[in-house]
């Protein structure tokens, strides 16, 4: 096993603090295998940019790198208010009004959704990320609501509110939203989030948009609704229609409870590894290291846990988009993912059961998993077009790296995130694996063991045009 090999993924979301060419890069060179670009900030001419410095940092490097397009997602925030401050006791009364209009300091509040349109009164509310609880007691007009607020406390411009019992009616997709899928699906993205997912029918609207615009991008559902989660069944749903998932705990804690997200996870990254779909951990996993240079004990550990329980990508959010140690981040998730993988059983899919239907492919990855395992075999060679059997070999979780080679430059910038993986592009050729590894050996990438002269690699591989993948093979190289 090489030990010095990043199992676990790292995606980091790009914004002030690391929105430089030099920074890109450093971050990249530092463990980053995917940069999330958030669309709830900046301008897509920025991100114009953003995307050209990740893709020469990407080429600096020799390796893949993935995109990720975040959509904003029907975010329901308040406006501006005046002096960006607004103190609320309990028992006040706040009217949430969707018109343009100045606010003077009152109760009544500007909001960037007409939630007249949707609510229930008695519905529950919260404002500013879930530190004020509000319950809605009336539809004054058909642009405002009044809620009666429940806690002490004070709100801020453009902080967040959450709805977790309103149904949205499947119309999660905002004007915004499809401006930025149409205008991203022009540019070099290899996924595409979905915010609020409600249900499988919200993934599958966003994958017809992006097929009508002749989009590569795969499509992850980010689960934190209540409604997404209200039965394991549903759930599931959502899983097997998605190329991926986003654990968003941030919002799934307002919404459903803290004491729920742990649960879901758990169940969520054995889900995507039963059905070999990415799963991505996100939100406050080294929330501490916004301000300091150092992750805390908790957060430490929290880190280890996703890895442990065999998510395919840990995500950092504020850490590198506004913290004032991005790049320190990037390396202290590195070294907490290589000392837990390398001194903890992980979880192997051994332990999950091969359905009924699984396709010709799931059989070989699982045949080469366990024969890699048995051999003592050094890593795994995966030639693939469609980036499909990379994909469920990994979902193995084997402990040996698997490189990847296709033809297909999307492909390899997709598999960046997919676990132990690592993608490169070569011209299609028979033995275009075989010779990927005498190259990368010749460069001092791949690295023999102690003693030994040669890498013992098992190589998955086939005919692209005729029967797909078909053959596994152990080569001495």
């Amino acid at each position: 096993m090489n030990k010095l090999f990043k199992r676990t993924k790292i995606l980091a979301t790009i914004g002030p603090a690391t929105n430089s060419k030099e920074m890109i890069e450093e971050i990249i060179m530092a463990g980053v295998n995917g940069c999330r670009l958030n669309c709830s900030h900046g301008s897509n001419e920025e991100r114009d940019q953003q995307i050209k410095w990740i893709r020469e940092a990407q080429r600096k490097k020799g390796r893949s790198v993935a995109i990720l397009q975040d959509l904003q997602g029907p975010k329901i925030r308040l406006g501006e208010l005046k002096d960006n401050h607004l103190d609320l006791k309990s028992g006040d009364e706040v009217t949430l009004e969707s018109r343009e209009f100045i606010h003077d300091g009152g109760l009544t509040v500007p909001v960037q959704y007409n939630l007249a349109e949707k609510v229930k009164i008695g519905e529950p509310l919260s404002m500013f990320d879930g530190k004020i609880k509000c319950e809605i007691i009336e539809i004054v007009s058909e642009t405002a609501i009044k809620v009666r607020v429940l806690n002490e406390g004070f709100i801020m411009s453009k902080k967040g509110l959450n709805l977790p019992d309103t149904d949205f009616g499947g119309d999660i997709l905002t004007p915004k939203d499809l401006a930025d899928i149409e205008y991203g699906a022009r540019c070099d993205y290899d996924y595409v989030s979905l915010s609020f997912v409600q249900s499988a029918r919200d993934i599958e609207k966003l994958k017809q948009i992006l097929l009508s615009y002749g989009s590569t991008a795969k499509v992850i559902a980010k689960i934190e609704t209540k409604r997404a989660i209200e039965n394991e069944k549903h759930l599931e749903e959502i899983v097997k229609v998605s190329d991926g998932i986003m654990v968003a705990r941030g919002d799934m804690a307002v919404e459903a409870g803290a004491e729920v997200v742990p649960i879901i996870q758990r169940k969520l990254i054995a889900m995507c590894r039963a059905h070999a779909k990415l799963c991505i951990v996100a939100t406050q996993l080294l929330s501490s290291m916004v301000e300091e240079p150092e992750p805390t004990r908790a957060e430490a550990s929290d880190v280890a846990t996703a890895v442990i329980q065999g998510t395919d990508v840990v995500m950092l959010s504020d850490e590198t988009a506004n913290g004032k140690y991005p790049l320190e981040t990037v390396k202290e998730m590195k070294k907490i993912i290589l000392y837990t993988q390398n001194h903890s059983g992980l979880a192997t899919i051994s332990q999950l059961p091969i359905g009924e239907k699984s396709e010709v492919y799931d059989g070989i990855s699982d045949a080469t998993a366990r024969l890699a395992e048995r051999i003592n075999a050094d890593l795994i060679v995966c030639q693939t077009a469609s980036g499909v059997t990379a994909t469920t070999m990994a979902a193995q979780r084997p402990d040996v790296p698997i490189i990847s080679v296709t033809s297909n430059e999307r492909v390899a910038n997709q598999l960046a995130l997919i676990y132990a993986n690592s993608a490169f592009v070569r011209p299609y050729s028979r033995g275009f694996g075989y010779d990927l590894v005498k190259e990368l050996k010749d460069a001092g990438y791949l690295h023999t063991r102690e003693g030994k002269k040669d890498l013992l690699t098992v190589i998955v591989s086939g005919d692209k045009d005729k029967f797909g993948t078909d053959t596994i093979k152990i080569r001495s190289i």
